[in-house]
């Protein structure tokens, strides 16, 4: 899915949910829970307990200003600045129990930067052949070796390397597709 397709399809989900689709709530929880509990719990360093009270209010917060949203095309941003803020209050309010200094929340920016990479990683995922999806979740994300990947797909293990080579490449095109069609780009030039 290129970038423009995944906007629009983002802003269909938006539409739905201000609509009161309650299908399309529970397709927006579903597509960005990981990234929201990523953002608590690798970005700010919270504990389960309360990176889940951040989960909870996050969606309860989206839910209910989802009508404030002005561009439906903005629906990551938009959620991730939301748990943000949440991760910082929660911090505030633990720090509050135990005496410390101000709470910072440089490093997060990283953290939700390279989560947001890894969502264009999976969009972009997601427009590759099936062949191409499977070989490059079993050697990246599984981290499995060329003999499993093989005897798994059927294929022969000396294959594995230039079927990997053959789809980054793919992927890396498709990568490159949607950072020319994105409006991040515009505003960079």
């Amino acid at each position: 899915m290129d970038m423009v397709r995944a906007m629009a399809v983002q802003g269909d989900l938006v539409e739905r949910c201000k609509s009161g689709d309650s299908g399309a709530w529970d397709e927006l929880v579903n597509q960005y829970s990981n990234y929201v509990y990523a953002i608590a719990v690798r970005g700010f360093r919270l504990s389960e307990e309360d990176a889940e009270d951040v989960f909870q209010e996050t969606f309860i917060r989206a839910f209910e200003k989802v009508g404030t949203l002005s561009d439906d095309s903005a629906l990551q941003p938009w959620i991730a600045q939301i748990a943000r803020r949440l991760s910082i209050d929660k911090l505030r309010s633990l720090k509050r129990e135990l005496p410390s200094d101000e709470v910072e929340d440089a490093p997060a920016s990283s953290v939700i930067t390279k989560l947001n990479r890894a969502m264009d990683v999976r969009s972009a995922m997601s427009t590759l052949p099936p062949d191409c999806q499977q070989v490059l979740d079993r050697f990246f994300a599984r981290d499995e070796s060329y003999h499993t990947i093989g005897d798994a797909l059927e294929i022969p293990p000396g294959t594995i390397a230039s079927r990997i080579s053959r789809c980054l490449s793919k992927l890396k095109a498709e990568l490159a597709a949607d950072y020319e069609k994105s409006p991040a780009k515009e505003l960079a030039t």
